[in-house]
């Protein structure tokens, strides 16, 4: 199943991915705490998320329930991200990302052996 998630989605969607399972009222108060938003607002985008087949509501207390996994939702944005920006080509956004800063020894060889595994 492939869902696509706004923005602000994704916000909703990160709660759920760092906390597990909580009620609508809990993400509300975070996501107020975090950036401003008033319940209002995060309702109206879980009840969205809920729409699109990425949150089940689960009663009573209006728990919700990722069931968009995070890993699938990252593939499919960085993919997005790649066809957009980098022409489909996955080796322009890691040139892109290499070149922006300075890497330490030990990001270095942990991209060495991520590159080595994927080419394994």
């Amino acid at each position: 199943m492939e869902i696509k998630l706004q923005d602000s989605e994704l916000k909703i969607m990160d709660v759920l991915w760092r906390r597990g399972d909580c009620t609508a009222k809990q993400i509300a108060a975070e996501l107020n705490e975090q950036i401003g938003w008033n319940v209002n607002t995060t309702y109206t985008l879980i009840k969205r998320c809920i729409a699109k087949g990425a949150i089940e509501r689960i009663e009573p207390h209006f728990v919700c329930h990722a069931l968009a996994e995070r890993e699938a939702v990252q593939i499919k944005e960085t993919r997005e991200l790649i066809d957009k920006v980098f022409d489909g080509a996955a080796d322009k956004l890691f040139a892109a990302l290499l070149s922006r800063d300075v890497l330490s020894d030990d990001e270095i060889a942990r991209l060495k052996k991520l590159v080595e595994e994927l080419g394994a």
